[in-house]
């Protein structure tokens, strides 16, 4: 099987494509925005810029994979709110080009969503829920969605939340921020209203090889298996890195005038993914002692 991954040199895009390469035999081409990939496994690698349709156009039907996996997004949410038309090319109309790509192509697209589909007044949510967003990003985010489910394609969605790890020239996720404010011992300020899931980028990665491996259709939580607000998870973060918690200061999300509204007790259940996929991820704590291991501490 052909498997093309766009953002192959994101957080994500690197963890699906390492656990492809060690679990699968499955022939990949990398491609990603950059001019080289971030990895060195000695599969194709090829620049694409997903917000082209031609660029899309000639490279699918070029290698006519048998699945896209769409790890490129615009996720910073507040730059979402102020940087609309660029955020929307990539984050909606990017996908539609995918979309058009797989129906030529006769390929699955398996893509990622998010909980800011939903607006974090009772969560946490189920495949089923309702959305309701509350930020552009979320809305965006459900316009993919959207066009997933209303074209004709053979397609995927899982959504995602709050993820960590470690990668290639990666942007500092929420925990590897954390842990390098906290080695250099200095206080950070953690909201204690937003309540989620933590993810941790190799169980999202394995969830994503298992929905591959069993051709699986629909709406798809993967996630963390606790739920807890970002000061309890940055408490665990002292507690696994033996940092002083005294370094950390709680605060509401209010208090922070951050420009996209978060959903505040949001989360994703993850029933359906345990009991078709056949594992259960990581909770929080088991999550850090693989990224301190993974770190080198």
């Amino acid at each position: 099987m052909k498997i093309l991954i766009t953002g192959s040199n994101g957080l994500l895009g690197q963890a699906v494509t390492s656990i492809f390469t060690r679990e699968s035999d499955y022939e990949l081409i990398q491609t990603s925005f950059e001019d080289n990939s971030y990895l060195s496994f000695g599969h194709i690698y090829e620049t694409l810029d997903i917000t082209s349709k031609e660029d899309v156009k000639r490279l699918t039907d070029f290698y006519a994979p048998d699945v896209i996996i769409n790890c490129a997004a615009f996720t910073d949410v507040d730059k979402c709110e102020t940087e609309r038309e660029l955020s929307w090319k990539i984050n909606v109309d990017g996908v539609k080009n995918l979309i058009i790509a797989s129906r030529r192509n006769n390929s699955r697209l398996i893509h990622f969503s998010t909980d800011y589909v939903f607006d974090g007044k009772n969560g946490p949510y189920t495949e089923e829920s309702v959305p309701n967003p509350i930020s552009f990003y979320g809305r965006e985010k459900l316009a993919s969605e959207n066009a997933c489910i209303t074209s004709d394609i053979n397609y995927a969605i899982i959504r995602t939340l709050v993820l960590y790890g470690i990668g290639n020239k990666v942007k500092p996720n929420f925990a590897l921020w954390l842990i390098e404010k906290l080695r250099n011992n200095e206080p950070v300020t953690i909201v204690t209203d937003q309540i989620s899931n933590v993810t941790m980028i190799d169980d999202l990665a394995y969830g994503t090889l298992k929905i591959t491996e069993k051709n699986l259709k629909g709406i798809y939580n993967i996630a963390g298996s606790d739920i807890l607000s970002r000061y309890d998870f940055a408490m665990k973060v002292c507690e696994v890195f033996g940092y002083s918690k005294e370094l950390v200061r709680p605060a509401i999300t209010a208090s922070l005038n951050q420009s996209a509204p978060r959903p505040l007790k949001s989360g994703l259940t993850t029933y359906k993914m345990e009991s078709e996929l056949g594992f259960k991820p990581m909770d929080a704590l088991e999550g850090l002692r693989l990224l301190k291991i993974q770190l080198g501490y």
